[in-house]
């Protein structure tokens, strides 16, 4: 099974606008990292998180990436562990056991470096799009988008007409 692990950029994001449900669209494994829901302090998104994953079967804890936390310090240049060094150990960590996995994080370097590694990768506009095609509608997702701009994202045009133009296109598929 494929293990999805969530970033805390994703998180924020749609759980300030209490959209995590979105995530159920994936399939896989979701997983959010304790050093990747420690970084989720705003409210709401907070309480939406701990709600979400109490509600939903959201692996937190028992995974094996201990050994991988070294080499994705060095990777990407930190000093300290963080929840961004987390994700990569974790990717390094399935990726060595030839597992699929998957990345949902806005942060351009952790994007960059999981599809280095073999990672799928995508963001908060690609869980929306994912949404409409689900089954939400091209309007929900338009109107998604817009809040997400609103509470936090700050869209530049180019990634707001390129978000208008994938939902678009997902609905049509439907």
């Amino acid at each position: 099974m494929t293990g999805v692990f969530l970033d805390a950029t994703t998180l924020i994001s749609l759980g300030s606008i209490d959209e995590l449900e979105l995530f159920r669209d994936f399939s896989g494994e979701l997983i959010v990292l304790p050093a990747v829901k420690s970084e989720v302090g705003t409210e709401p998104a907070r309480t939406n998180l701990q709600r979400f994953i109490e509600t939903h079967d959201i692996q937190e804890e028992g995974l094996e990436y201990a050994q991988q936390v070294p080499r994705a310090m060095s990777v990407l240049e930190e000093s300290a562990r963080n929840g961004d060094v987390e994700i990569i150990a974790a990717v390094l960590a399935y990726r060595a056991e030839d597992r699929p996995v998957g990345v949902v994080s806005d942060d351009r370097r952790v994007r960059t470096t999981a599809d280095a590694f073999g990672a799928t990768v995508t963001g908060t506009i690609g869980v929306v799009v994912r949404g409409v095609e689900a089954g939400i509608s091209k309007d929900d997702g338009l109107d998604i988008v817009e809040r997400i701009d609103a509470r936090g994202l700050h869209m530049t045009g180019e990634l707001r007409d390129k978000a208008e133009s994938l939902i678009q296109e997902a609905a049509e598929e439907i």
